[in-house]
């Protein structure tokens, strides 16, 4: 069966955690299919995905994403195990790498090899939901003897995030959804190219992957202090060494060097006025509300199933969520 098309509102809400319950339940109200949380400073993205599967009752609750470095395989395993009994079913644990600079800058952990480490630890809770005794020698993780109390089968989705091939395809081939993230609209097309391998090595058809994407959309009628904005809030992720590699990946090997040269240099006008105006538009969602809403339909077309709309401008939010909800949109 094909996976119908859904929206989604990402959270957490900056404000904090009862601003964040409160836009759970507004959006639960107006109509949207999913709530999704970055794990990002400040709210813990798992204990505030309990409140708000505790105040709402209808919409899925997924992650998008966990880092793999930051918990054990046994810690996000008994997690998610309890976001799925406290949702009724509604959980979906989005596993990713996240970045050098969150890793290793704010966690003071190594980042190292985080292929095998996302593939693993997937590969790992899946057992473990399933409620058999661990006995696990991986390249990058390790657990004997560890059993929690079994799922059914397939009753917990694990979803993993991916960027450049390998992990693409490798996401699809091992876990139950694939999670996309910040690339240049030319880009998809292989992009799905390697979900689409991925996939068919575990004898699925593309149509059946699940696959989540966080759009950073602005509706707004000034688009240059839009795109202004998504600079400002994106070049930095560029200047990782995950996402400037993913960056060239896509085609853009001297927007990529540039940024890198610019960030090295402490240019944050370098680092920013690398991204050319063409670029943020393909890369961000910006201008009236129908033509945001387009723009989603588009990349419905292209292969995204599962939509989650993120506005980074404060002031343009709520016209931002407005423009998604029920009575305003549909595919």
């Amino acid at each position: 069966m094909a996976v119908p098309q859904r929206t989604a509102l990402t959270l957490p809400d900056p404000r904090g955690v009862a601003q964040t319950i409160e836009l759970a339940k507004w959006a639960e109200a107006e109509g949207y299919d999913d709530l999704w949380f970055a794990d990002s400073s400040g709210v813990d993205a798992l204990t505030t995905a309990a409140a708000v599967a505790l105040a709402t009752s209808r919409v899925r609750i997924g992650t998008a994403i966990i880092p793999v470095f930051s918990r054990t395989p046994a810690v996000l395993a008994s997690t998610a195990h309890v976001l799925h009994q406290l949702s009724n079913g509604r959980f979906i644990l989005g596993l990713g790498s996240s970045s050098q600079t969150m890793m290793e800058n704010w966690h003071g952990l190594k980042f190292e090899k985080p292929l095998a480490r996302v593939k693993e630890t997937t590969q790992l809770i899946k057992s473990m939901l399933a409620g058999e005794k661990s006995d696990f020698d991986g390249e990058t993780v390790h657990s004997h003897g560890y059993r929690q109390l079994p799922l059914p089968a397939g009753a917990q989705p694990v979803y993993m995030a991916a960027l450049r091939s390998k992990m693409l395809e490798a996401a699809a081939e091992f876990s139950d959804g694939v999670i996309l993230n910040l690339f240049p609209k030319n880009a998809l097309p292989r992009m799905m190219d390697h979900i689409t391998a991925g996939a068919e090595r575990a004898g699925k058809k593309i149509e059946d992957v699940e696959i989540v994407c966080r759009h950073q959309v602005i509706v707004t009628d000034d688009k240059a202090g839009a795109r202004d904005m998504i600079r400002a809030a994106f070049a930095p992720y560029y200047a990782t060494p995950v996402y400037n590699a993913f960056l060239a990946w896509a085609g853009y090997e001297e927007v990529a060097r540039q940024i890198k040269e610019g960030w090295a240099a402490k240019d944050r006008d370098k680092t920013k006025g690398a991204l050319g105006d063409q670029l943020v538009d393909d890369i961000a969602i910006i201008g009236s509300a129908a033509e945001c809403q387009a723009r989603i339909r588009e990349y419905a077309a292209m292969g995204i199933t599962t939509h989650i709309i993120s506005c980074v401008s404060g002031k343009d939010a709520q016209a931002t969520y407005d423009a998604f909800t029920k009575k305003n949109f549909s595919f």
